[in-house]
């Protein structure tokens, strides 16, 4: 292979993954000319054109997307073997990006993050929010952050809390306008504050168990949102009902300030896990998984 060949070929893989020289050359510590004149010479050396570009936009081709297929792991490989010679240097570095979700990132992230960066000054960390189950493979996350129900078998899973349950739950207020639901299927006559997936655009189905069998049930309401505080807020104000974790709603519905119903067909799932590819995790990789790690009782 031609000296200066694999240079090229991660110029050209940082192009195709941010759809962006400028943000590809950020990434990369080079110029955009640089960045735009090495894969101009690869695309020359291969006889194919590989980018697709526009005054406005960058995208590959489909020959573009086919060697990206084949690239994106062996790039992959090479990033985790330097990364492990931090092994060596006998202190975690280098960069980690994180995918999860808000509830994930406030109650698993929140209270560890700032003293692990602290903790580790050669460590870098991207997180990026996303509701959707992102193929962290493809999209070249270290690890992601997810219920336990959702994370893919061949992925290594580190479990970092006890299990959840989602309850359906109004204020004292909202009852006295209408009568509880008995069964799931009353919900149809209620105003329910429905949750549209960032990533998948669709919204999130209120899911429940009888019998070990599950229901899931498309409700209906005044109010869609991809917020989760914008939809409890309205829930607390007594707007419609909500479909919530129960963790962040235990103390009101001890306090009598929220009422939960349908308790019985609420049934609990595993928790927040961790989890990455069955590669070799990079030591920054298990310097955070050893600080998020959950000891339980």
């Amino acid at each position: 292979m031609r000296r200066g060949t694999l240079d090229d070929l991660a110029a050209f893989a940082a192009v195709a993954r941010s759809r962006s020289f400028t943000r590809a050359a950020a990434e990369l510590g080079l110029s955009p000319s640089a960045l735009s004149h090495a894969v101009r010479g690869l695309e020359e050396r291969l006889g194919v054109r590989l980018l697709a570009r526009t005054t406005r936009s960058v995208a590959p081709t489909q020959a573009g997307e086919r060697l990206m297929r084949s690239l994106a792991p062996a790039l992959a490989e090479v990033a985790c073997g330097l990364a492990a010679l931090a092994d060596w240097r006998g202190a975690p570095s280098g960069a980690l990006r994180l995918t999860t979700f808000s509830s994930a990132a406030r109650r698993v992230l929140d209270p560890v993050l700032p003293r692990f960066l602290l903790d580790h000054p050669a460590v870098s960390v991207e997180v990026v929010i996303d509701d959707s189950l992102t193929d962290i493979i493809a999209a070249r996350f270290d690890a992601g952050i997810r219920f336990g129900e959702t994370v893919e078998r061949d992925m290594v899973a580190v479990r970092l809390g006890p299990d959840l349950r989602t309850v359906v739950v109004g204020t004292p207020g909202y009852f006295a306008r209408h009568p509880q639901p008995r069964t799931p299927a009353d919900l149809e006559a209620h105003n329910c504050v429905n949750y549209r997936l960032v990533g998948g655009g669709g919204l999130l189905p209120w899911e429940f168990t009888q019998s070990g069998q599950e229901i899931r049930v498309r409700v209906g309401g005044q109010l869609t949102v991809n917020d989760a505080l914008l939809a409890g807020a309205a829930v607390r104000a007594g707007a419609g009902l909500g479909y919530m974790l129960e963790e962040d709603v235990a103390a009101e519905i001890a306090a009598g300030h929220l009422v939960q119903v349908l308790t019985d067909w609420c049934a609990p799932f595993p928790g927040y896990h961790l989890y990455h590819p069955r590669q070799q995790a990079t030591p920054a990789l298990r310097a955070l998984i050893d600080a998020v790690r959950w000891i339980g009782p």
